[in-house]
This record gives structure tokens, sequence and C-alpha cells, in this order.
């Protein structure tokens, strides 16, 4: 184990779902669905066996070795999060980084801790005990700091006049965005489910990279859970792409990859995205080995990483300039109230 290394690979992690979409802003004269379709090609389907390639030998033996009931509910909880994969964007579209981000990653990450033992049959289990209460009163305490910073973005939007907030955030919607919010917030949450279903495939990798010798028997191996992000990302595509090929219909933008430009910078911005994007998953695999017995934590950690480092964000590109004293303070409330809500999951879950 080595700790202190596994928690910072995992606020790399939070870091990259923080900044994956800055980026995006410098894209000229695409629609949406264009860099959304460019991002989700180099993101989900290309950088995943790259990175498994580069990492795991014979990666796809080790993949196919699983069983197809293994393939399936990776790939599943894949798709349901590409479902907020899509809203998660909007969310951004509508509220701008720092607001989206920690509404987002706060019902992330509450819904991730209750959904699991609800749909079992489990409910009784989030108060069997006195760890299982610190996790509730976790989850509890994160949907009240979304409900703070909630209520500062709402407070902004009575504030500033229209032109300020669109400075900042373009499509600055408030309604829509909380609505976006809180299906991205449930449906994301099944990317850490599909992450944490793929214990047979780590499996393999590991046996697959001790038996080529790049690791030794009973050592950490970083990169076991690769496979396990190509699956899972492989199943959101599939729903993400169809969606960009319907919004293309629509609006008639098939045309924008090779006629409107600045073509070659917009493909690089949108390319950057997807790397980026994928990065933070990366991190959160590669650090639980690291972890040992609190490898549990990676999926908080990294959820609270992001809610800090997008509100810093947020705070340096002007998303909230010109706001009060009362609106930025409720916000700083929140973001303490988010990060220490999912200290105390990771506390109850040991």
């Amino acid at each position: 184990m080595n700790m202190i290394l596994g928690m910072m690979v995992f606020a790399l992690g939070g870091l990259a779902g923080a900044t994956f979409l800055l980026p995006a802003r410098g894209v000229r004269n695409w629609a949406y669905e264009t860099w959304w379709m460019f991002y989700c090609v180099i993101g989900l389907v290309l950088c995943p066996p790259v990175i498994c390639a580069i990492t795991v030998p014979d990666f796809w033996s080790v993949t196919m070795s699983a069983s197809g009931k293994t393939l399936l509910q990776c790939a599943f909880f894949g798709a349901i999060w590409g479902v907020g994969g899509l809203t998660w964007g909007l969310m951004v579209r509508y509220l701008g980084i720092g607001l989206g981000l920690a509404i987002g990653c706060g019902l992330c990450a509450a819904t991730g801790t209750l959904i699991p033992p609800i749909v079992q049959g489990h409910a009784a289990d989030l108060v069997k005990d006195t760890g299982a209460i610190i996790v509730l009163a976790g989850v509890v305490g994160s949907l009240a700091g979304i409900g703070f910073v909630g209520y500062a973005g709402k407070i902004k939007e009575n504030e500033l006049p229209e032109e300020e907030k669109k400075k900042a955030v373009a499509e600055f919607d408030f309604r829509k965005g909380m609505i976006v919010a809180v299906v991205s917030g449930v449906c994301s949450a099944c990317m850490n489910f599909g992450l944490q279903s793929g214990g047979a495939i780590e499996k393999a990798a590991y046996d697959a990279a001790v038996k080529a010798g790049v690791v030794s028997a009973g050592s950490a191996y970083p990169w076991q859970g690769m496979p396990v992000i190509m699956v899972v990302l492989w199943g959101g595509f599939l729903v993400q792409a169809a969606w960009v090929v319907q919004q293309h219909a629509k609006h008639g933008t098939f045309g924008d990859y090779f006629h409107r430009g600045p073509i070659v910078r917009n493909w690089v911005l949108a390319s950057l995205v997807g790397v980026m994007w994928v990065f933070q998953f990366v991190c959160q695999k590669a650090g639980e080995p690291l972890m040992g017995e609190l490898k549990y934590i990676s999926f908080a950690i990294v959820m609270a990483s992001t809610i800090l480092f997008s509100t810093v964000i947020g705070v340096f590109t002007g998303e909230w300039k010109g706001t009060s004293g009362k609106t930025r303070a409720c916000l700083a409330l929140g973001t303490i109230v988010l990060v220490v809500s999912f200290c105390a999951i990771s506390l109850g879950s040991k």
C-alpha cells in the first residue's frame, strides 16, 4: 500500500473531472452535438483500448475471459451512465462549471451510496450499525450541501442582470440546469456501479501481468482496472452516439466536422476534452490498488476533489463575479459541507 500516493492519484482524477470541459470553450462554429461526438469517439471509444494496450498484457483476451454476465453488467451500467453523461454536459452548459459540477457530483455521490442497498432489498442495512448511520448522515449532509450550493445559484440568478450572467455562462438557465442536474446525478452514479462490477476482469488482468513478469505476485498493480473502464465506456458510447446522430439529423449538422471551422483547432480541442475526461476514471482505478482495504473511498475522493477544483475554477473564470458576499458565503458553505460529507461517507463505509 501507498496511501499518500493513492490519494494524490485520486485528486488528479478530480482535477481532470473539474477541467475536462474547459477546452470545449475554445471550439468555434460547431453545434453542441458535433464536439460532443468528437469527445465521445476519442474519450469513450479510442482512449480506453489504447490505455489497455499500453498497460495490460494481452488485454483483449483478458477482457473476453470474463463471463458474459459480467461483461453485460458492466456495459449495462455504462449505458445508464451514458444518459447521465449527456445531461452532465447540459448541466454545465446551463449552470457553469462551479455550480453545475458541485450539484452534479453531490447528487452522484449520494445516489451512488443509497441506490445499491435499496435496489438489492437491503434498505435496512442503511441503519444497521454505527458505520451505516455515519454513511447515511454523510448522504444527508451531501444533500444539504447541494441545497446550499443550489440556493447560491438561485440568489445569483436574481442578483445579476441577464447580460452579466451570460458573460461567464453563455446559456445560463437555473431551472433547466437543476432539472438536468437531478437526472445526471442519479444516472452518473452508475459509472461507479459499472467500475465496481468488473472484479473478475481485474483479477484476470492482474494474473496476466504476473504471468508476463510485469508485476510480482502480491504487489499492487495499478493498471488492472483499465479493461473494466473500456467495457463500461463502450456501453455508454452506444447511448451517447445514438443521441448525437438524432441531433445531427434534427439540426442538419452532419457536415460540421469538415465544413465549419477552424476545423483543425476544433478537432484538437474536442479531442482534448475526451482525453482529459477519461483520465479521471483512469486515476480512480489506478489509485485503488495503492489503497489496500481502503480502495472503497476512491469514488468519494474523486467526486470531492472535482467539487473543490470546479469551485475554484468557477471563481477564477468569473462565474460568480458581481455576486454578493452572501451568495459567495453560501457557495463556500455548500462546498465545505459536500467535501466533509464525502469524508463521512468514506469513514462510515470503513
